[in-house]
């Protein structure tokens, strides 16, 4: 079976490492399959998708239509649908002109299924009308909050044989967007084996898995936490310290505001509690208006008096590490986010963790079980999350053995990537027979 993966970008942003995670489990599992990449920009997507044997190539999207998105509608309002208008007059001509490449690449790739990873992937499938493939659209957000994307995805239904949604919710979404489109629901997955525990961890260990990683065994003489101060920028902490890490991109929506106005909140509360905040990530996309930049959060931090305790850790492209050195880890989207893989990788490392209750990643998670669950958007409750962890090392060590057993249970990639597999052979079947 030849498949071809189309993805918008190149950068290993959530939905790129699902990919990433998909690409490996299948050339293990399936290594008579014939696995196809194009991306629309270069990057280390580009880099790691030929490492692991796949035949991946770049078709440039121009910048123009890179940049283009409805993300920063929802933040900016009539301000924002002006600059769009702006933004989309001169694009028909680009959208024709690349659709001709794309049409061109895929038949070319002569591939048995069509696999779209991405919103401007799924819009630019209408380039392939025609070709006698069938395409599986992988949705990972939440298509009806986009405005222009729900009504053009809508019309464009009649393209996809079938959707992957990453979560109940997100499948359920897709459903009034694509119609009579078959949305099979498939959890995200990671790799369980690079992010685990640290050697000792009492996670690691309840689990019989006491082996180090290779990753473990190659890294510095450096512990976790003086490795995550110096990343920062930071001067070693002193012992005892206990470290709180939110771990995203520059979204807007992916809480940084709250997170840091929490940290400011239990500051105030608990002045001598020992604690260090760290803010890991960086503005990956290209879409104009929906990221905060580096300068506004260190402006928060100024502003919120957390100088000298907030550190800024650039993106990491192998973070399973950043999660081995937090005690906490926090999620603190602030609208419902379609699944949060950074969730599954920090609890797959054994952490106690904070997370949102609209993640699609709560779905499979109990509060007060596996993490503390709190509403998005919340200062004020993250605050005293927070403080609760911080001052019982016994039920961050509850949350962490538990985090990390759910997680190998229900997040592991090998899992992901035969219910993936079972999507393709249907269609691939089906299509034989028709």
């Amino acid at each position: 079976m030849r498949i071809l993966f189309l993805n918008p970008v190149g950068i290993l942003g959530g939905a790129e490492r699902a990919l990433v995670d998909l690409l490996a489990c299948l050339r293990t599992q399936e290594p008579a399959l014939s696995l196809h990449l194009i991306a629309g920009t270069d990057g280390p997507l580009v880099e790691t998708a030929r490492g692991l044997g796949v035949e991946a190539r770049v078709l440039a999207l121009p910048d123009r239509l890179s940049a283009l998105g409805d993300s920063g509608l929802r933040e900016q309002g009539r301000a924002g649908l002006f600059r769009f208008a702006r933004e989309v007059a001169p694009t028909p001509l680009l959208l024709a002109r690349y659709g001709l490449d794309l049409r061109r690449a895929v038949r070319d790739a002569v591939p048995d299924l069509l696999h779209s990873n991405g919103i401007k992937t799924h819009l630019l499938s209408a380039a392939t009308t025609g070709l006698p493939i069938p395409r599986v659209w992988h949705v990972h957000d939440f298509l009806g909050e986009r405005p222009l994307v729900r009504r053009a995805l809508s019309g464009l239904h009649h393209l996809a044989s079938a959707a992957i949604a990453n979560s109940q919710a997100v499948g359920n979404d897709a459903r009034t967007v694509l119609r009579n489109v078959p949305v099979h629901v498939v959890p995200n997955g990671v790799d369980v084996e690079r992010f685990s525990p640290a050697v000792g961890d009492s996670a690691r260990t309840v689990l019989g898995n006491s082996v180090p990683t290779g990753e473990e065994r190659s890294s510095p003489d450096m512990g976790d936490g003086a490795w995550l101060d110096a990343l920062a920028g930071l001067p070693p902490a002193p012992p005892g310290t206990l470290r709180v890490g939110l771990v995203a991109t520059y979204a807007r929506w992916k809480g940084h505001d709250v997170f840091l106005e929490a940290a400011a909140l239990l500051t105030r509360q608990a002045p001598s509690l020992p604690v260090r905040f760290y803010l890991v990530g960086a503005p990956l996309y290209r879409t104009a208006g929906s990221q905060f930049t580096d300068a506004e959060l260190r402006e928060r931090v100024e502003r919120h008096g957390l100088t000298g305790r907030v550190g800024f850790v650039p993106f990491q492209p192998e973070p399973a590490r950043v999660y081995r050195a937090l005690d906490v880890f926090v999620h603190a989207s602030t609208r419902r986010e379609p699944f949060g893989l950074t969730i599954a990788e920090a609890l797959a490392c054994g952490r106690a963790a904070v997370i949102s209750k609209s993640s699609g990643a709560a779905e499979a998670l109990r509060d007060g079980e596996d993490v503390l669950a709190i509403e998005p958007g919340d200062a004020n409750t993250l605050a005293a999350a927070l403080r609760r962890l911080l001052e019982d090392a016994a039920l961050r060590d509850t949350l962490g053995r538990a985090a990390r057993h759910t997680a190998v249970r229900r997040f592991s990639r090998e899992r992901y990537a035969r219910d993936i597999l079972q999507v393709y052979r249907s269609l691939v079947s089906a299509r034989g027979h028709s």
